[in-house]
């Protein structure tokens, strides 16, 4: 059996986690730019770095030793307002990592002397996810080391924790996104169709899996939507689609002419545990209503993740489908939307039927 690794301990999990501003990764460890000679919180709302300028230290003693200043944004030398529940938060991860398998969490609740329900509240409270969460993320994160190293899948599954590869396979498609086969061939091949149309907020494109649509991405210049949507997917192979596409994209289009009207689609959604609670959270967002960062991190359990939900909005590759454009500052004012502030106003406008906006 493989020693158990912390879900940060590769500078590829935590460069991952600068870009997500994943809030559970502060207890971990800091960030810092060569560029500007600050060191800052996974979280940090700052601009993002180039990653040739960022380097990774376990603590901000370490960070200042190699010269860089502390960022007055996110004030990476002070401790949580809740040190105890850090505390917790960093024992029971650290138990997890050092398991063979996913404890179960009246195992977990034993070990801290806390009843299942206190610890799940707290660790929640803490990283913004449950312990059988981050337990599964722990587990993608070693698989998806793994498939590129051991010999077979089966070897890489029981190294990473899975009981049988049947498991192994049950799972891969929400913590893979594919096949344990094609993960360890680095998606090579993966089919991917795609089609652009023209709609009144510029173009949009949108791609499938076979699966259900992995992209709805807006944009004005179609050359640029597909550039995109080939670095999200460096290793399929994506191919214009065909004529029966058209009915889907044209649904799609209507989506973006009026956001507000439901629709039934098939989703292939990749992304985080963490993303996809916020993501699932967005969807029960009425068409018409906003709410803001703080608010949807209240209503996916985790009140003090509101920078780390903005970070998923962003990270969201499913215009209107999955509403990022409903979620607004506390103040009410827009805030940032990958595509366009513009494109934002107007798909509220759209909603809420030429009247004001509701918010909840």
């Amino acid at each position: 059996m493989m020693p158990a690794r912390s879900l940060y301990s590769t500078p590829e999990a935590r460069w991952m986690a600068v870009q997500h501003r994943d809030a559970a990764a502060d207890a971990w460890f800091r960030y810092a730019v060569r560029s500007t000679g600050v060191y800052c919180r996974p979280s940090c709302p700052s601009r993002p770095a180039r990653r040739e300028n960022v380097s990774f230290h376990a603590t901000p003693d370490a960070a200042e030793a190699a010269g860089f200043r502390a960022c007055k944004r996110c004030h990476p030398r002070e401790t949580t307002a809740e040190p105890r529940l850090s505390a917790l938060a960093v024992r029971v991860s650290r138990l997890i990592e050092s398991s063979p398998r996913p404890p179960t969490l009246a195992e977990l609740a034993a070990a801290v002397h806390l009843s299942p329900f206190h610890l799940q509240r707290r660790f929640k409270q803490a990283t913004g996810v449950s312990p059988s969460e981050y337990a599964k993320a722990l587990r993608r994160r070693r698989i998806a080391a793994d498939l590129g190293q051991a010999g077979t899948v089966t070897a890489a599954g029981y190294a990473a924790g899975y009981g049988s590869s049947t498991r192994l396979y049950a799972d891969a498609a929400t913590t893979l996104g594919m096949t344990p086969g094609e993960y360890a061939r680095g998606a090579a091949g993966l089919p991917i169709r795609s089609a652009i149309a023209r709609c009144s907020l510029g173009h949009v494109l949108v791609a499938t899996t076979s699966r259900g649509i992995c992209a709805i991405l807006l944009g004005d210049d179609p050359d640029a939507l597909r550039a995109d949507l080939a670095r999200r997917f460096p290793a399929a192979k994506i191919s214009p689609a065909g004529r029966g596409f058209a009915a889907l994209l044209k649904r799609i289009v209507a989506m973006v002419e009026r956001p507000g009207e439901p629709a039934t689609l098939t989703l292939d959604v990749r992304g985080t545990a963490f993303q996809q609670r916020v993501w699932q959270a967005l969807r029960q967002v009425a068409p018409g209503d906003t709410v803001s960062y703080a608010e949807l991190a209240r209503r996916i359990g985790a009140p003090g993740a509101a920078r780390a939900v903005a970070a998923a909005c962003a990270a969201n590759a499913l215009a209107v489908a999955i509403p990022c454009h409903r979620v607004v500052r506390g103040d009410g004012s827009l805030a940032g939307y990958r595509w366009g502030t513009q494109r934002k106003r107007a798909l509220l406008e759209r909603e809420a039927g030429g009247g004001p906006v509701r918010r909840r």
